[in-house]
């Protein structure tokens, strides 16, 4: 969260969050995507988290939903490529079905999920504007393995080759293009009046107070961590220690792969390895 708030668009996640929890825009973009799926939603929640497990990284989700069938919805905008988008998804389905599963309830009782990430770049590199995914028999592809989970990967840099006009649309607004559509047009003047809006406004410098404060309490920590390990292990030692420290923050903190590789002189790979 590092834009001035004048400078937000539908790809940072305060404006996006806000704009998904109108059910009308939300319902509508899920229904291009999932068109024989969605019933009417019953309930939106942005930033939820969900971190009960005890020893296990616990996930924060951009904007969470619910609809009277009891058919659950990650929503989530994706705007730096980490490289690791699939393993992200078969993280967050199974914290979420853990979560979401009580202690001595059947199986049976898993709700139907869909993992939906809008990204800004074409993560498999297929030029697809859309990606869905469903669990299949490699020996005979018409066998559909009824596990109740659906992954969707949308790609706003093929947005040309989209059918649908709105999420056409949406894909090219996505990109920084002017609406061209009633529904992305409505979205745009959402938008204009959350920014327009004074209280709107202090959130966000408060949760951008609060990311920078965190940034720099997890910083100290690193140095401090680093100096302690430098004393008995040697400057070297103690350096990547704080690196290593100062890695897990910002990880913590929803920052890339490549961003993190960048700011502390680790490897992705090192990055990555980082619980």
């Amino acid at each position: 969260m590092h834009k001035d708030f004048d400078s937000l668009t539908i790809t940072d996640d305060f404006i996006f969050c806000h704009i998904m929890q109108d059910k009308t825009i939300c319902s509508s973009l899920l229904r291009m995507l999932l068109p024989d799926v969605l019933a009417e939603i019953t309930a939106i929640s942005y930033q939820k988290s969900f971190d009960q497990l005890l020893y296990a990284k616990g996930i924060r989700l951009d904007v969470w939903a619910a609809d009277t069938a009891g058919k659950l919805y990650d929503i989530e905008m994706q705007t730096a490529n980490a490289y690791n988008l699939a393993k992200r998804l078969r993280y967050y389905q199974a914290v979420l079905d853990i979560s979401t599963l009580e202690k001595g309830t059947d199986y049976e009782q898993l709700h139907d999920s869909f993992l939906i990430f809008f990204c800004t770049f074409d993560y498999l590199a297929k030029g697809l504007p859309v990606y869905t995914f469903k669990t299949v028999c490699s020996e005979d592809m018409r066998i559909r393995l009824p596990d109740a989970m659906t992954k969707v990967i949308v790609n706003s840099s093929a947005a040309e080759k989209e059918r649908n006009k709105d999420l056409r649309a949406f894909l090219k607004y996505m990109n920084g293009d002017k609406p061209d559509s009633p529904f992305v047009y409505t979205i745009d003047e959402a938008v204009k009046r959350i920014k327009a809006d004074e209280q709107h406004r202090r959130e966000y410098m408060m949760l951008r107070s609060f990311e920078m404060d965190a940034r720099r309490v997890g910083f100290q920590q690193g140095i401090t961590q680093g100096m302690r390990q430098g004393k008995s292990l040697g400057l070297a030692e103690g350096s990547r220690q704080k690196a290593l420290e100062t890695a897990k923050i910002l990880k913590q903190l929803g920052d890339s792969v490549q961003k993190i590789a960048q700011a502390t002189g680790l490897t992705q790979a090192e990055v990555e390895a980082i619980n």
